[in-house]
């Protein structure tokens, strides 16, 4: 496989560790350390060649399974961020008070390759595709992104958190491995 093809996007962060991602639109998202140079980014990219072309290949025949993806119109993304806007905060809020943490702003975005994110600042970013998902699932993003206000990590103590609150997490994460890129590829 030639990856001439194959959009590249890097995106650096503080981040210490880089990590390369097939994305729904069959593009390459590579995330790297802000100091790691063009060239070391390239070298990581061949030495992870095997996995891009399995995984690559992968996603590629489950879009072909799949079929053409139902976009969203704009107006239907205007709802599922209203919808998201009610219900979202809601499920912040009593997961916070049954946490014990206190969390900033809470933002609904219609993003293409995350379902939730945590600042710093302990402000709260949530897909509005969410929506689509069951709300046993809905309640795994919150949750994980609470638990990010206690560990803002992903080390041993941050999934005891994550149990602490939903013994059955593993169920919402198997469900957005096997379902979140249909999801994610009706917002293109």
């Amino acid at each position: 496989m030639d990856f001439e093809d194959i959009d590249i996007y890097i995106k650096r962060s503080r981040r210490k560790t880089v990590s390369v991602e097939i994305r729904p639109d069959l593009t390459l998202l590579v995330r790297a350390p802000m100091r790691m140079s063009n060239r070391e980014i390239a070298a990581f990219i061949a030495d992870s060649r095997g996995w891009i072309e399995k995984h690559l290949s992968r996603a590629k025949e489950k879009r072909e399974a799949e079929g053409e993806v139902e976009r969203l119109s704009k107006d239907e993304l205007r709802q599922l961020a209203l919808s998201a806007s009610k219900d979202i905060p809601e499920r912040v809020k009593k997961y916070a008070t049954l946490m014990g943490v206190t969390y900033g702003r809470i933002t609904i975005r219609n993003q293409t390759s995350r379902w939730g994110s945590c600042s710093a600042k302990k402000n709260l970013n949530f897909n509005c595709l969410l929506m689509l998902a069951p709300e046993r699932h809905r309640d795994y993003v919150v949750v994980h992104e609470l638990c990010h206000l206690k560990e803002m990590n992903h080390s041993a103590r941050f999934w005891k958190e994550v149990e602490n609150i939903l013994p059955d997490y593993r169920d919402s994460i198997k469900w957005f491995r096997e379902n979140g890129e249909s999801l994610m590829a009706r917002m293109h």
